[in-house]
This record gives C-alpha cells, structure tokens and sequence, in this order.
C-alpha cells in the first residue's frame, strides 16, 4: 500500500468520530445574563490514577444572584454510586477566574477551605467545600451517602465583583468506600454534562475531528513531496 493510500486510510478510519456530538469541556464562564440559570457536572471516581467501577455523582449548580463582591449559587450534589458500590460524598472543589478573596456556604456542604491540596495526587485548588470543619480539604467526616442528594449555598466572594466568572477542575472526594476492592478512600474527576447558562460550556473539538485535520495537512504534504520541482514525478 503506498504511502498516500495509508493516509487516505487514515483518514476515513478517524472520519466516523468527527460526526460525534461535541464534548463539554469541564470549564463554564458567568455572567450577569446567566443568573437563574444551572450547569451540572458529572464525577467519575479513581485511585491511584485507575478509575473505579461504579464510583460516581453529580452535582448542579444555579447562579442565583451577583452582589457587589460576590457570585451566590444554590448547589444540589447527589450520590449516585452503584453496582455494589457505596460512598459518601465528603467535598467537592473547583478554581476560579479570577481569584477569590473568600467563600462561605451553608447546608450539607457547609465549610469552606480556600488553597488546600485536594487529596490522591489532585494538587493544589482554589476552593473546596466540605462537610467536616478543618482546615484541609482531606479527611472530611459526614456528607452525602449513596442515594442520597445534599443541597444548600455557596457565596464565592470577591474584592469587587467582576462581570464575568470562570469555573474549572471540578473535583469531589470520596469516603467510606466499600465494594471497590478495597479502596476506601478516592477523588472523582467532574466533567460539565449540562448547561441552561447562555455561556453553556466550552464546546471543545472531539480527537476525532482533530485527528482528520492533523491528517489532512499531513496527506497534502506527502503528495507535494511526491512532486519534484517542474512536476516531475519523484522516482
């Protein structure tokens, strides 16, 4: 098969993927048009870098209100682990652009820690709510157990509100695990599946649709390689 053939192969063996709806990336901007309006974020458990079967929630969030200093949502994170699973939900963390000068919240969630490591090797986020009080986002007590849905507040606060917001690197954290194998303890990795919000979130290419063009201009350089000065055919 000469070398043009196989990219022409190629290309038709990534060109299904380009037709894929597109995938949300796990990033959303806000804005003052976007108050009454909600983005849901789903979580897939891991450990260790390995993610786990049946290990997983979801969490909403609605843009309530903006104040002079600050961003109010309203939040509902519900467990939704299964397949022998169960788990308590213990946190839930993101950063934030621009940074916050503060944050508080109330219901489940009720404690909110700003620059802490989040744990299984996540690093560094610029706030996490929790429902133990510490002054880490690691070895929280309580939460939301398997089936069960915890709601209620969060104000993030700045100097001077800004017009716009952006909310990326969803995390939660997982404790009390059992039927995992026994993993008791694990973080889970969020990715924006919804969104009411005029923003909405980022639509990113699929791989596929990146796949095609990276080929393509590959496939246009090999058949102009193919072509000595003058039109010759190379021998």
């Amino acid at each position: 098969m000469s070398r043009l053939t196989q990219t022409i192969a190629g290309l038709a063996a990534v060109g299904s993927l380009a037709f894929a709806a597109p995938a949300w990336a796990d990033a959303i901007t806000l804005d003052s048009s976007d108050i009454g309006q909600s983005f849901t974020v789903a979580y897939d458990g891991f450990s260790g870098g390995t993610s786990i079967s049946g290990l997983t929630s979801e969490a909403t969030f609605t843009l309530t209100d903006i104040t002079s200093s600050g961003y109010v949502f309203d939040y509902s994170v519900t467990n939704t682990s299964s397949g022998g699973v169960t788990s308590t939900v213990s946190s839930f963390a993101f950063d934030v652009d621009p940074n916050i000068a503060g944050a508080s919240s109330t219901g489940t969630f009720s404690n909110a820690v700003l620059n802490s490591q989040y744990p299984n090797q996540i690093g560094s986020v610029d706030v996490c709510f929790k429902s133990g009080f510490s002054n880490s986002c690691g070895g929280n007590s309580g939460g939301v157990q398997t089936g069960d849905t915890g709601s209620g507040t969060l104000t993030l606060s700045f100097d001077s509100a800004p017009s716009s917001i952006t909310l990326s690197n969803f995390y939660d954290r997982y404790q009390a695990i059992s039927g995992a194998g026994g993993i008791s303890s694990a973080s889970g990795s969020g990715t924006i599946t919804s969104s009411s919000s005029s923003s909405g979130g980022t639509e990113v290419p699929e791989p596929g649709m990146l796949g095609i063009l990276g080929l393509g201009l590959a496939g246009l350089g090999l058949m102009r390689s193919r072509k000595r000065p003058g039109g010759a055919a190379a021998a």
